[in-house]
């Protein structure tokens, strides 16, 4: 039994919640997402300002209740509040910049790498941050991924590219004898 399917869902005022042909849309002050449901794993009753989720019939539905639960807690939180995440540069001569509609990143290569930024998610490079602010959170967490896969941290140094708050577990290295 899903503890977070089993709570119903609060939903706020200035935020619609809608489900038509398998598709849950919510509408809020700061955007409109939407994302396909299976109908058949999970049942919606959406009455008044709450969202009771009920489990299907099917195999998958002891997971997917939970899981849309929580889908449902994101894409409220999004369009009311929003999303952050902050990813910090570390290295001599590593930096970023903002041209257009993608991030360009000089991390010690031979050539600077250019990431399109996607729809929804803007950026920011202040020094040696990267603030992305979204409200899609899994379109969020996932292009902040593919930064910092560019140059992920080495244990040595610290060199490369982390999330705000991330510990690099370093490595002590050579010793002279």
């Amino acid at each position: 039994m899903s503890r977070l399917g089993k709570q119903p869902v609060t939903i706020p005022a200035g935020v619609e919640v809608t489900l038509t042909d398998g598709v849950l849309t919510v509408k809020g002050p700061k955007a409109t997402l939407s994302r396909p449901v299976r109908e058949t794993d999970v049942t919606f009753k959406i009455e008044g300002n709450t969202v009771a989720l009920e489990p299907g019939k099917t195999e998958a539905a002891p997971a997917m209740w939970g899981t849309y639960a929580a889908h449902l807690r994101n894409m409220i939180t999004g369009v009311t509040e929003g999303y952050e995440k902050i990813l910090q540069i570390e290295g001599v001569g590593y930096r970023a910049e903002v041209k257009g509609n993608e991030i360009v990143l000089n991390v010690g290569f031979s050539h600077s790498v250019p990431l399109a930024i996607p729809e929804g998610i803007s950026a920011e490079v202040v020094k040696n941050e990267i603030k992305l602010t979204g409200t899609d959170k899994d379109a969020l967490g996932q292009f902040a991924a593919n930064v910092r896969k560019v140059k992920k941290p080495e244990p040595y140094k610290g060199k490369g590219i982390r999330y705000q708050g991330e510990y690099i577990i370093r490595k002590q290295g050579k010793k002279a004898v």
